[in-house]
């Protein structure tokens, strides 16, 4: 079996790990940190729950008492509130949580050593070894010190923002202008959800300038966030003497969340974040896999952060695992990891950006998400109310990418360019908003490099696409073919 050695303990790096040593490989994961540590992005998907129960740790994170998750309330642009309730929509197990991330992660690195792979916590990755193009190891810094060099079949870059392979081995990584935004965040104790939240559920609230979240944790905490693009926010700082006082100002400026924080006590500390968006041109190459941030990062709006790493973590197992028995060849692994995991950032992506465009109201991001989803799900209202619950619940991707049809490698761009020309009018207007939107970000700032990613990498330039690849996970991890017996779908 292979020998792989992922870079990174955070949900892509622990999934990728532990479900690479539950199919025999032999797995090292460095992460840098010493685990707990604190982390944001603290919403998850249903879609995680999902991938956290095949890889052995529901029971584990059902045990940390976290607030369960069942939808979203978002009071947007000038919409009265909308409620997205995955209970209501898909039934009573379509449900997530809310976390601390510390504790979380924590569980989820935990389970990778539990299920075979040697995790080595204070290991200072200090870059990825290259014969050639062909990634074949790491060198890293331990704990006390000393300098090793470690060879391995395959890499999995999990290493987050930092980008190894991306950021500082390729110099590939491009950034997307119009999601230069920052976040500063604090915690509240005794706030309170917005009337008609789902159970638990997170509420996101536009402004002129941003959005704001308000997340219920554990022991009636809650985190409150504001998000703004860069300039206004550096414009904005230099009224202020701390960050505490800026936060403050920032809330009173929305009756809506002066409103959830009327009886509230805010914590010490608040916190400042660049949440600069961001595509890797490649996504995966010969002996690595590109996982989470380290290949593509996404404004924070819909929460998704976690999914994209845990959801690629799972595509880069199997891709691993199906190409050491011979199901599928180099480039078949490749192309099914590149076109599966960009098309689900190039989804999530076309549907934010749309967000940006607060006046278009939520029945024309419904008729969007009902085009990006790509499945027939009825007609009217219901079904585009289903398809933006479903895409925001992640579960897009997994019925996709499990589609026995072998379709999921089918570039998103492709309908997206169908529905700017030729779909309903709602959905051209939103795609024609969007689009002007990029283009004035970008003359904004003409000497940076703001040049479009690659959205897709087009299958049937690395493989018979017709041959049709899918995501299996019964009897094992990996990828099966529309004419192979193997027809187990995941999910």
């Amino acid at each position: 079996m292979p020998k792989v050695i992922v870079i990174g303990g955070g949900p892509g790096g622990s999934t990728a790990a532990g479900l690479l040593a539950r199919g025999g490989a032999e797995v090292k994961l460095l992460e840098r940190a010493e685990f707990p540590r604190y982390h944001i992005g603290e919403s998850i998907t249903t879609s995680c729950r999902a991938i956290i129960d095949y890889v052995g740790a529901l029971d584990k994170v059902n045990a940390c008492g976290f607030t369960s998750k069942t939808g979203v309330l978002m009071r947007w642009g000038r919409e009265q509130d909308w409620i997205i309730d995955w209970t209501a929509q898909f039934g009573s197990d379509t449900r997530s949580w809310q976390v601390d991330r510390e504790i979380f992660d924590k569980v989820l690195l935990d389970n990778a050593a539990d299920s075979g792979a040697e995790v080595v916590q204070q290991a200072h990755v200090k870059r990825v070894l290259f014969d050639g193009d062909r990634a074949v190891g790491v060198e890293w810094q331990a704990a006390d010190g000393e300098l090793r060099v470690e060879t391995a079949d395959h890499v999995v870059d999990a290493s987050g923002r930092a980008g190894l392979i991306s950021a500082q081995h390729y110099h590939n990584r491009r950034p997307h202008e119009i999601f230069r935004n920052v976040a500063i965040w604090g915690y509240w104790e005794n706030a309170e959800l917005l009337p008609g939240s789902p159970d638990g559920g997170i509420n996101v609230i536009s402004s002129p300038d941003g959005w704001y979240w308000l997340i219920p944790l554990r022991n009636n905490r809650f985190s409150v966030g504001f998000v703004t693009h860069k300039t206004n926010f550096v414009e904005r700082r230099r009224e202020f003497d701390t960050q505490e006082a800026m936060l403050a100002a920032m809330i009173d400026e929305s009756d809506t969340m002066k409103r959830v924080l009327a009886q509230a006590t805010q914590l010490p500390d608040v916190r400042v974040e660049q949440d600069f968006s961001y595509a890797a041109d490649k996504f995966c190459g010969d002996g690595y896999y590109l996982v989470g941030d380290s290949a593509c990062f996404l404004d924070p709006l819909l929460s998704t952060g976690v999914h994209l790493a845990m959801y690629s973590g799972m595509l880069a197992a199997a891709s691993i695992l199906s190409l050491d028995r011979g199901e599928v060849n180099k480039p078949e692994a490749q192309a099914f990891f590149e076109s599966l995991y960009r098309n689900a950032y190039h989804r999530l992506f076309t549907l934010v950006i749309s967000f940006y465009q607060q006046h278009a109201g939520k029945d024309r991001y419904f008729a969007l998400a009902d085009t990006l989803s790509r499945a027939a799900q009825g007609d009217g209202a219901q079904s585009a109310d289903l398809a933006f619950g479903e895409i925001i619940a992640g579960l897009t991707d997994l019925r996709e990418a499990a589609d026995q049809a072998g379709k999921a490698a089918a570039p998103i761009t492709e309908t997206i360019d169908a529905a700017a020309t030729g779909g309903a009018k709602p959905v051209q207007e939103l795609l024609g908003a969007a689009e002007q939107a990029r283009r004035r970000a970008e003359e904004a700032a003409p000497n940076q490099r703001l040049t479009m990613a690659p959205m897709y990498i087009d299958a049937n330039d690395l493989y018979d696409a017709a041959s049709g690849l899918y995501l299996v996970t019964e009897p094992r991890l990996g990828i099966s073919r529309v004419s192979s017996e193997a027809t187990v779908p995941a999910g």
